[in-house]
């Protein structure tokens, strides 16, 4: 009998986001000329980029997790329709973190304990649409401390103050921006992402080091953290 072929991870990634740069419309000759010279290649680049890291975490989780099976996902609308949703963002996106963050949330979309299916797409358009900023003052202030410590960065010796004192003492890089992180945190709060208004009202040492995050919020984390 005639040995069947072996799937390699290239295969599983390469079938997971077949026709996703086929699928942009382009308009007359000279588009397209324009089109196939200088944005199709860092685009193909892109996409096997994108495909060979799902298929990397997708063999590494059928390594790690007992029972998990790669083929069993052709079975799985809901895992079908998240790894489409993340590849058509992965595609529009270079900034590490937020390719990260969807290859997380694809990895975790095809574990049992993955969030409803609606859950997964409202946590995929939170990383199409957030900054990379938004995600790491999101992460920050779920627990301030822990971040702080994990982050080799001193807690600061604050009696009275406000949550942009401990933020800026993370990020020293937002010092004089106030404009620009009270815009991110807005968008965080509109968002319920957090449970906190403003960064500038005077709270005591503890109610500083204390988790901002709704429950959410707390989802999404853990639905773009590597479960690996």
């Amino acid at each position: 009998m005639e040995e069947k072929p072996k799937i390699t991870k290239g295969d599983v990634g390469h079938a997971l986001a077949k026709g996703v740069i086929g699928a942009i419309p382009i308009g007359g000759a000279l588009a397209s000329e324009i089109f196939n010279l200088v944005i199709a290649p860092p685009l193909t680049k892109r996409r096997d980029e994108w495909m060979e890291s799902i298929a990397e975490g997708l063999k590494k989780l059928e390594e790690k997790v007992k029972g998990f099976k790669i083929e069993n996902l052709s079975r799985n609308d809901s895992f079908i329709t998240t790894v489409m949703h993340a590849t058509q963002a992965a595609i529009r996106n270079h900034q590490k973190e937020k390719l990260e963050a969807l290859r997380n949330a694809v990895l975790n979309a095809a574990l049992p304990e993955a969030p409803e299916e609606d859950l997964q797409m409202i946590f995929l358009n939170y990383v199409d649409s957030l900054t990379p900023w938004h995600i790491r003052i999101l992460t920050f202030f779920d627990n301030p401390k822990a971040w702080m410590e994990k982050n080799n960065k001193k807690w600061p010796d604050i009696q009275f103050g406000g949550l942009s004192d401990i933020l800026t003492q993370a990020f020293q890089e937002l010092r004089g921006m106030r404009d620009f992180y009270d815009q991110l945190f807005r968008d965080l709060y509109s968002r319920g992402l957090v449970n906190t208004e403003s960064l500038h009202g005077t709270m005591t040492g503890s109610g500083l080091s204390a988790s901002r995050t709704t429950d959410m919020a707390k989802s999404f984390i853990k639905f773009i953290t590597s479960p690996i």
